[in-house]
């Protein structure tokens, strides 16, 4: 299965070098043991904000006097393979597309035994917290997600 934001499925993958370790919690699964079909968007926000911390971005973000916050404009999962009570994954984050105060983040969940699970893609943009009206990136934001 290839999602629509995935042109060549070898070189999407081997654009990730950022990831986080996860463990599928008994609360997220269904009678059946299968992770619920809710979770993965829970583990794309863990992994986008460890990444967002990684470039610099959240500590400045989380700073009360900032005008700028981040906001989820849109988010998508595609589904690749069943997931598990204690399934450890890592799923992997990137940078896809730089817009003027929006970036594009690409999803991609990795079971131990190299299975993909999931995939997914979702755009957050800088917004001004008082007016709701997106933010242009300056030039320092820029050189830390230069794709």
């Amino acid at each position: 299965m290839q999602s629509s934001y995935i042109s060549n499925m070898g070189e999407w993958k081997k654009g990730f070098s950022f990831s986080v370790p996860v463990q599928v919690r008994f609360s997220e699964t269904d009678m059946f043991g299968h992770m619920n079909n809710t979770v993965p968007i829970t583990y794309f926000e863990y992994a986008r904000i460890e990444f967002l911390k990684y470039l610099g971005f959240m500590g400045k973000w989380m700073q009360e006097d900032e005008e700028a916050i981040p906001v989820v404009a849109d988010i998508q999962c595609d589904y690749v393979r069943q997931v598990y009570f204690e399934e450890k994954l890592n799923i992997f984050v990137k940078i896809d597309n730089i817009g003027n105060s929006s970036l594009d983040l690409h999803y991609l969940a990795i079971n131990n035994k190299e299975e993909m699970c999931f995939t997914g893609r979702g755009t957050i943009v800088q917004m001004n917290r008082q007016t709701g009206k997106s933010i242009r990136w300056n030039e320092s934001q820029l050189q830390s997600v230069q794709v």
